[in-house]
C-alpha cells in the first residue's frame, strides 16, 4: 500500500520538552485522522533495548514504522534492520543501511525477490521448509541460513506461530541440509507480538537448545540465534519493563545455549515506535440502536480500514483520552467510518467513554506509532488514507 510520509517543519513544533506531542497537537489543527510520532523517543526507546540487551544486534522490524524519518534515525544510531520484500530492501538502502546489515526475516520468498536481495548484498535468510530451503540454495550461495522454529504464543496479544516456522525435529533435518551445502546456519523464533510474559522466550530457547545440540553433533558450529520481537507498547494492559524482559532472555539464552553464545540477534518492532506516536481522530456520530440501549456507538473517522487495523478480533485494545475525561462515563462501541460493517474496534470489550462526548469532538489515541501507517487502506469508500507526521530529534 502507498503510505504518505511527511516531515514536520521546524517551525511547526514550539517546544522540545518531553510532551511534545500535546503540545504539537494543542498548538495544530490538522485533517484527521493523523498520527505525530515522536522520533526523540524512537531515539530512547532504541538505546534501551541496545543497552538493556547488550548481547544481541538490534534488527529494527520495519513493517512496524518504514517511515524514512525513523529508518535514517536507526541506522544514524547503528541499528541492523528485519525486512520482509525487496520493496523493504529498498527502503532501508535509500535510509543508509549497509545491506550486511539486512536481514531478509520472511520465509515466504519468491525465488526472484531472493536474487534480488542477494544481489543487493544481503546475506542473512530466513526459512522453515524445504522448498524455501532449495530456494535459498540455489539463489543465495554462501549466505547464513537461519531457520524459524514455531512457538505456542502463549501470552502474546498478537500471536504469529499458525503461519510460520516448523517443529525442532523438522528443524533439524532442514539445517543438517543447509549444512551439507556448506551454508552457515542459526535458529530463529517469534513468541508473539505484544508479549507480555518475559518467560516467553524461555520456553522458545529451550527448543533452539534442542537444535543446537543436535548441530554440535554433527560438529557445526550456530552462527547465530535470532529471538524475534514481542517486546510490548503500552496499551491497556501494564506490561514489564524492557529491562525484566533483557534479565530473563539473558538467563534463557545461558541456560539453554551456554555460555559460549553465537550471535544474537533481537527485532523489535512495536516496542520502538508504538508509544512514540499518538493518532487523533474526530468523532463522527455518537447513536444508540433503540431507547432502551444502555451502550453507544461512537463511530470516529479512523477505523479497521485507517490505521486500526490491530483492533480486529480485539486483540490490541488501545488507550484512548477525550476534550471530557474526568466526567461521568458510560460503555460505547467503537467503529470506523467505512460501509463495511466489518469496521469495528470494539464491540465486546468494556470501553468507557465520556457522557459528554459528542460528534466534531476529537480524541487521541494513544501508542499508535508501531503498525498504523503501514496498514492504513488507500482509498476504500473514497476515505484518505492515514496522515503521519515526525516531530524531528533534537537528543544527541
Amino acid at each position: 500500500m502507498t503510505v504518505r510520509l511527511r516531515q514536520v517543519p521546524q517551525n511547526a513544533i514550539r517546544t522540545r520538552s518531553t510532551t511534545r506531542l500535546d503540545d504539537f497537537l494543542a498548538e495544530n489543527t490538522l485533517p484527521t485522522p493523523f498520527v505525530v510520532v515522536d522520533l526523540d523517543i524512537v531515539a530512547d526507546r532504541y538505546r534501551k533495548l541496545a543497552d538493556a540487551l547488550a548481547c544481541a544486534d538490534i534488527f529494527y522490524a520495519i513493517k512496524a514504522n518504514p517511515a524514512p524519518q525513523i529508518l535514517e534515525l536507526l541506522v544514524e544510531l547503528g541499528s541492523s534492520f528485519d525486512v520482509a520484500s525487496p520493496a523493504e530492501i529498498d527502503m532501508v538502502l535509500a535510509a543508509g543501511a549497509d545491506p550486511t546489515r539486512i536481514s531478509y526475516g520472511n520465509t515466504v520468498k519468491k525465488r526472484v525477490d531472493i536474487e534480488y536481495a542477494y544481489d543487493k548484498g544481503v546475506r542473512l535468510f530466513a526459512f522453515d521448509c524445504d522448498s524455501e530451503l532449495d530456494k535459498l540454495v540455489q539463489s543465495a550461495p554462501g549466505a547464513t541460513l537461519f531457520c524459524r522454529v514455531m512457538t505456542d504464543g502463549g501470552g502474546a496479544d498478537w500471536p504469529l506461530s499458525r503461519k510460520f516456522g516448523c517443529g525442532p525435529e523438522m528443524a533439524m533435518h532442514l539445517l543438517t541440509r543447509a549444512t551439507e551445502k556448506e551454508h552457515p546456519v542459526g535458529v530463529s523464533f517469534h513468541v508473539g507480538s505484544q508479549q507480555r510474559d518475559p518467560e516467553a522466550w524461555n520456553a522458545a530457547l529451550e527448543r533452539v537448545g534442542r537444535v543446537f545440540d543436535h548441530l554440535r553433533s554433527l560438529d557445526v558450529t550456530p552462527a547465530l540465534v535470532n529471538i524475534g520481537g514481542g517486546f510490548p507498547g503500552h496499551y491497556n494492559n501494564e506490561v514489564p519493563a524492557v529491562e525484566t524482559y533483557a534479565r530473563a532472555i539473558n538467563t534463557a539464552l545461558h541456560r539453554w545455549l551456554g555460555d559460549d553464545l553465537p550471535r544474537v540477534i533481537a527485532e523489535p518492532g512495536r516496542y520502538m515506535c508504538a508509544d512514540a506516536g499518538v493518532m487523533q481522530s474526530e468523532v463522527v456520530l455518537v447513536s444508540r440502536r433503540s431507547l432502551e440501549d444502555d451502550c453507544r456507538w461512537v463511530y470516529l473517522d479512523a477505523g479497521v480500514y485507517t490505521g486500526l487495523t490491530e483492533s480486529l478480533g480485539e486483540s490490541i485494545k488501545f488507550r484512548i483520552t477525550t476534550p471530557h475525561d474526568g466526567g461521568p462515563t458510560g460503555r460505547v462501541c467503537l467503529a470506523g467510518p467505512t460501509c463495511d460493517s466489518a469496521d469495528i474496534m470494539y464491540e465486546h470489550a468494556d470501553y468507557q467513554m465520556p457522557l459528554a462526548l459528542e460528534a466534531g469532538d476529537r480524541v487521541t489515541i494513544l501508542s499508535t506509532g508501531s503498525y498504523t501507517t503501514t496498514y492504513s487502506t488507500v482509498g476504500f469508500n473514497g476515505f484518505p488514507a492515514l496522515r503521519d507526521y515526525y516531530l524531528p530529534r533534537t537528543a544527541v
